[in-house]
């Protein structure tokens, strides 16, 4: 017996490298506790956890089978398949009379487990545009379209999928395009994506196929294009905007034979093709045997009146059409669409299947009958309302607080562009002010294709709304107001 205060003097079990049998006993408790018919594989999986998470090094020596047994109260026989087992994997080593230690070869997991997602760490009001309200997704109904997709679909339709997509999806989207875009839409050449970045992709590996080069963006335009493109081996030329839309002047001189436009409500800048523009690039696409990628991001958001047809009903053998949920559902559903002109189906079907073998079925079945049900009309009704009086919300804070503001693109999408006046100026100071303020704002300037070197002063903002309730499109104008009087009284 040792006196209170001392520690015992190690026996042979815990010579140098291997740690004391109470160490390892506290370590794979909980697997000794296990059911008898899966003690063996708790155990295993218990210090095979051990050895990769470090808490048993490289080099440690384990106590000899008896002993742990002992320790563990389990019978030898099963540490002793467990140290068997994980010396056949790796883990461990061992030699006859030299003991079991753990394998130099194993390096311990990463502990922590990073979050990418795209988000404003530390923002109290995030005006970036680009994401909806996902406290609009309609949860309830579409779990009821969840139970219902479930019990009515074949065992042989949770196969592979057909690489287009589920047929009743298919045939379910084609009429709602047809109905409320003016899609021209045959369900056999509608392909289910992975939402717009993957039909952009999907594009891009086909026209590279086919020997291009380099694709046309608009400018300002969606700086994913550019990046998405550049995946597939293009790159990108950007390509002016004028009031009626992308100029064909520049286009024309550019040789490209591929275009990316957003023609019902381009982004960022918000105006909508005129029919004169729209008419000109279809010749375009025509006399040149060009193609033409209609990203239809929120055609379906227009609050003074009827949305502006799809630029795909007036030439759908020249013009590639693409569209998602992630404005009327959720973007983390990842379910988009892609209508192909006839000549180019079967080479994007083709490189869809090499891709990802098709999008899961039962999401695709789901969103069928949510689509077929009217539960997807009543979801768009239900955005509209609450956008339409966020977009109000933004316009009228921005005239209390920044008196002066020009604001464009009010009339359709989920964003505006702020023209703030001279006196709140130079940009990269109210940037500062805003980020003090906990304010993630987009300049206008974040979306051109290349950087002028042109600086006048002015600030111009992308402000999204969609995703911030009135009250919060409120606060962050006015805490936006206050940081730069605050700046401003600083500086004077």
């Amino acid at each position: 017996m040792t006196s209170s205060g001392t520690n015992p003097t190690p026996g042979p079990a815990a010579a140098a490298g291997e740690p004391p049998a109470s160490a390892a006993w506290e370590l794979l408790l909980p697997a000794a506790s296990a059911p008898a018919r899966g003690r063996g594989r708790a155990l295993q999986s218990a210090l095979r956890d051990a050895v990769r998470s470090g808490r048993l090094a490289a080099g440690t020596r384990l106590p000899a089978s008896r002993k742990l047994a002992a320790d563990l109260g389990v019978s030898r026989g099963l540490v002793t398949e467990a140290y068997e087992q994980l010396t056949a994997e790796g883990y461990l080593r061992s030699g006859r009379g030299a003991g079991t230690w753990v394998s130099g070869t194993v390096r311990p997991a990463a502990r922590a487990v990073r979050d990418l997602s795209p988000r404003a760490p530390g923002a109290r009001v995030d005006f970036r545009p680009g994401t909806p309200d996902l406290a609009l997704f309609p949860r309830s109904a579409w779990a009821a379209a969840h139970r219902t997709a479930l019990d009515r679909l074949p065992h042989s339709a949770l196969g592979y999928p057909d690489p287009r997509g589920l047929p009743e999806l298919r045939v379910a989207l084609a009429s709602l395009l047809a109905r409320r875009r003016g899609v021209v839409a045959d369900p056999e050449r509608v392909v289910v994506c992975s939402g717009v970045a993957q039909a952009t992709t999907l594009l891009g590996f086909v026209l590279r196929g086919r020997g291009a080069t380099r694709v046309g963006t608009e400018d300002p335009g969606s700086p994913e294009h550019a990046s998405l493109f550049a995946s597939t081996g293009l790159t990108t030329i950007g390509l002016p905007l004028d009031d009626e839309g992308l100029a064909v002047g520049p286009l024309l001189r550019s040789g490209v034979r591929a275009v990316v436009t957003t023609p019902a409500h381009q982004f960022p800048t918000g105006i909508a093709y005129s029919a004169e523009r729209r008419a000109a690039l279809l010749d375009w696409a025509r006399d040149t045997s060009g193609v033409i990628m209609e990203d239809d991001y929120d055609g379906d958001f227009r609050y003074d009146r009827a949305p502006v047809g799809a630029l795909q009903g007036l030439d759908p053998e020249h013009v590639v059409y693409t569209g998602s949920v992630s404005k009327s559902l959720a973007p983390g559903l990842r379910l988009g669409w892609l209508i192909a002109p006839a000549s180019m189906t079967d080479e994007i079907v083709a490189r869809k299947r090499t891709m990802d073998l098709g999008n899961p079925s039962v999401d695709q079945a789901v969103l069928a009958d949510f689509v077929t049900g009217g539960a997807y009309d009543r979801q768009l009704r239900r955005c509209q309302r609450a956008y339409r009086e966020r977009r109000d919300a933004l316009t009228g804070a921005l005239a209390t607080h920044f008196p002066g503001t020009e604001v464009s693109g009010i009339s359709a999408g989920l964003h505006i562009i702020a023209r703030l006046p001279e006196r709140y100026g130079p940009q990269d100071a109210l940037l500062r002010c805003a980020a003090s303020a906990g304010i993630a704002l987009r300049p206008l300037s974040d979306c051109a294709a290349a950087d002028d070197g042109v600086d006048d002063g002015t600030v111009r903002l992308v402000l999204g709304y969609a995703h911030l309730a009135p009250a919060a499109v409120e606060l962050g104008v006015r805490l936006l107001a206050e940081a730069v009087r605050e700046a401003r009284g600083a500086r004077g």
